[in-house]
């Protein structure tokens, strides 16, 4: 196991330490993009029916959070991309600012 996760033939015990960089880039991750969010009451989240409208936190024309396994690592805005919907990216979230919130 351990060959797997540093760089093969190196002999040093420094390289032992080191993730081989294969290995990491074929782990993966949860992306997801959050509009917004709301807190309700269950009686209220028990109310709500087709056609229901939940007002979210968010004002209209507001970066979109893009999240790595929920942690927020970019914002961006809703564009149309051959008809499927994507994220263009407006703004990401320095690492040291990203380690604050793990």
């Amino acid at each position: 196991m351990t060959e797997a996760l540093t760089d093969e033939g190196s002999g040093s015990h420094d390289a032992e330490n080191q993730i081989n960089p294969e290995v990491l880039q074929n782990i993966s991750v949860t992306l997801s993009i959050e509009v917004g969010r709301a807190m309700i009451k269950i009686k209220d989240l028990m109310r709500l029916t087709q056609g229901s409208v939940v007002e979210l936190d968010r004002i209209a024309g507001e970066p979109l959070d893009l999240l790595i396994n929920n942690t927020v690592v970019a914002q961006g805005e809703v564009v149309l991309v051959n008809e499927r919907y994507g994220i263009r990216l407006t703004r990401v979230v320095p690492a040291s600012e990203r380690m604050k919130n793990l």
